[in-house]
C-alpha cells in the first residue's frame, strides 16, 4: 500500500497548482466554485488565508515528488470536511495515489478523537472517485446542495460520510 505525506501548502506551491488547473473544467472538478479560472497567485494567496481551510500538498515519500493537493476544511466544526482533491498530473492518476491520499487525509482528521465523521462533495459523474472513496468506507449521504453548470452541463454532486468505526475496520483488514 502506498503511504503519502501531507505537508502545508505554501506561497512556493502556487505556481504547481496553477500549472495542474489547465482549464475551467479541471479547475471546478477539484476546486468547486472557489476558485475562477484562471487560477491565480492572488486567489491562491487569498485562499492559504482562510482560517477555517488547511491547503495541503501531497508527497509522495518514495520519490519525494509532490504529486497532489488537498485540503482539511474546518467550516462545519462537528464534521471536517476533505475538499478539494486532485492528483495534479495525468500520467500520476490511476496508479493508487487517490486512495492513499484519501486515506493519509483521513487518518489525519481522526487523530482528533471528538471527530466520529468526516465528509467530503464529488460530483455525480466523477464514478472513479466515487469508487475510490466507497472502498474507503465513505457512503453517499445525500445529494450536495449545489448544482453547478459548467460549460453549459449542469453537475450536481453527492455527499458522502465516514464513519470512525468504518474507516478503523477497514484500515485494520488490510
Amino acid at each position: 500500500m502506498i503511504k503519502l505525506k501531507l505537508a502545508p501548502f505554501i506561497i512556493d506551491d502556487f505556481e504547481r497548482l496553477i500549472n495542474w488547473s489547465i482549464d475551467e473544467k479541471i479547475l471546478i472538478q477539484f476546486a468547486g466554485p472557489i476558485f475562477t479560472f484562471p487560477l491565480t497567485n492572488v486567489q491562491l494567496q487569498d485562499y492559504i488565508e482562510q482560517p477555517l481551510l488547511k491547503p495541503l500538498k501531497v508527497i509522495d515519500p518514495q520519490t519525494d515528488k509532490v504529486i497532489g493537493h488537498c485540503e482539511m476544511n474546518f467550516s462545519n466544526p462537528n464534521i471536517p470536511r476533505i475538499s478539494r482533491v486532485l492528483i495534479g498530473e495525468e500520467s500520476d492518476r490511476g496508479k493508487g495515489y487517490g486512495r492513499a491520499l484519501i486515506e493519509a487525509i483521513a487518518l489525519r482528521l481522526f487523530e482528533d478523537e471528538k471527530v466520529k465523521q468526516i465528509d467530503l462533495n464529488v460530483f455525480k459523474w466523477n464514478a472513479a472517485a466515487i469508487s475510490c472513496y466507497q472502498k474507503m468506507g465513505f457512503v453517499i449521504g445525500r445529494v450536495a446542495p449545489k448544482v453547478l453548470t459548467v460549460e453549459g452541463e449542469l453537475w450536481e454532486g453527492y455527499n458522502m460520510v465516514l464513519d470512525r468505526s468504518v474507516f478503523a475496520h477497514k484500515l485494520n483488514k488490510e
